[in-house]
């Protein structure tokens, strides 16, 4: 029975290794499923959280994930909006990973409002001056429309596929997507911009606070900006992850550099804005606010200079130059190492912009206040991770998410059979050797 869900053409794994696998990440789940009931029987005191931080890891871990899931609004808009025909090889995946982190995202702001039942407050007594309850129709339109572009995948399936009514259902979302990509790019847009928006409106908060345009700090943009930059580079590295595991060519090395090069001219011009508004910041917010740039940064382990260094050049020069150069897309090692610094740069400056303005003093008498998690925060925040294992797996087994699989590991087998078949002298002289 398990079989015939598989796609046709394909080969996975054993059912036993499948169920094993299945069940390692189950058990992850269930144990953050325990802290996320504890936390909303018992409240928010299961938390570290206290008057200096009221929000805290899993803010940062909700604006991690929606920036990484950023590359699939962003693919999504270059596929459907821009034409670029090429990234139909990646862009089911994308839609699958960008789902994962939109309804992790969810799921993290549900148990941190600590009383999701009344998770509808949001929409029916919004508060319309504030940049949150932007966030909170944007995000769940999104989430929205990520789950109108995956429910075409799951039709597909081999088995629901026969039935006549979901095949020409499914045809049919198809060929409307381009509406629905436009839709979450412009949805995005704005959740992703409200986002660093209230960080940088926070005027009692020197380090985050920004100047900016009308209502709209710098930060509006660089989020937005960044989530298009680094978004793409979380999907690459999933999916290299997935070809590692599987043993399997996914996707045709041509999309792969594509994707990566148009990820590393984002990088490029987002770090070229981000430099200028750390130095304008730098040089002229705080210095207007009474404080020196040297005060927001302390000898801690957690909030030196080392941070700011890590962000800008580590995770953000040292990656885009390998994705600009033809050598560096190609260079398996390189273009690894680049996508896994482009996965951290936005986790590095969410946490920068979440935390770090909590934690540095605020008065020029104050010490700096460091926060540690609780082990319910720590459970609930790899909850998601957890249930993104589980979801790819179960996706990749039963779904047809790569186009290319077939023809990829067709010429694989056909090159290995060649091999095997030809003189001993003749070895050196294989595709593959070559």
């Amino acid at each position: 029975m398990d079989s015939a869900l598989i796609p046709s053409g394909v080969k996975r794994c054993s059912t036993g290794k499948f169920a094993f696998w299945l069940f390692i990440g189950l058990v992850v789940l269930l144990w953050g499923v325990y802290a996320m009931f504890l936390c909303w029987f018992k409240g928010l005191n299961q938390t570290n959280m206290n008057d200096s931080y009221g929000f805290a890891l899993w803010i940062w871990a909700d604006l991690a994930v929606i920036a990484i899931g950023g590359g699939a609004f962003f693919t999504g808009l270059l596929r459907y909006v821009f034409g670029l025909k090429e990234l139909k090889n990646i862009i089911n995946y994308a839609v699958l990973i960008g789902f994962i982190c939109y309804s992790s995202a969810l799921l993290i702001l549900a148990i941190d409002v600590g009383q999701p039942l009344r998770s509808w407050f949001i929409f029916w007594h919004c508060n319309v001056h504030s940049m949150l309850t932007e966030v909170a129709f944007c995000l769940s339109c999104y989430f929205a429309v990520l789950t109108i572009e995956y429910i075409p995948l799951i039709l597909e399936n081999r088995q629901i596929d026969k039935v006549p009514f979901f095949h020409h259902l499914g045809h049919n979302m198809h060929s409307a997507m381009a509406v629905f990509a436009a839709t979450g790019a412009f949805l995005s847009f704005f959740h992703q911009g409200s986002l660093g928006g209230v960080a940088g409106v926070l005027y009692g908060r020197p380090f985050a606070f920004r100047e900016g345009i009308a209502v709209w700090p710098w930060t509006f943009f660089l989020f937005t900006w960044s989530a298009a930059a680094y978004g793409p580079c979380f999907t690459l590295f999933i999916t290299r992850i997935t070809e590692i595991i599987s043993k399997k060519k996914l996707v045709k090395q041509n999309v792969v550099e594509l994707l990566a090069k148009i990820s590393g001219w984002m990088i490029a011009s987002y770090l070229v804005a981000k430099i200028i508004d750390t130095l304008y910041w730098a040089l002229v917010t705080a210095p207007s606010k009474g404080f020196d740039f040297s005060f927001f940064y302390s000898n801690n382990a957690f909030y030196g200079y080392w941070i700011l260094f890590l962000e800008i050049v580590v995770c953000g020069i040292l990656p885009a130059a390998i994705l600009l150069t033809k050598k560096g897309r190609t260079n398996p090692k390189l273009l690894m190492t680049a996508l896994i610094l482009g996965v951290l740069a936005p986790c590095i400056n969410r946490w920068v912009m979440v935390l770090q303005p909590m934690a540095a003093p605020v008065l020029s008498f104050e010490n700096w206040v460091l926060y540690y998690p609780s082990w319910q925060e720590v459970a609930t925040t790899i909850l998601p991770v957890a249930y993104g294992f589980i979801l790819i797996l179960i996706s990749y087994r039963y779904l047809p998410i790569f186009p290319q699989e077939v023809e990829l590991n067709y010429q694989l087998a056909k090159t290995e059979s060649e091999e095997k078949t030809a003189p001993a002298g003749d070895q050196e002289l294989s595709p593959v050797a070559a």
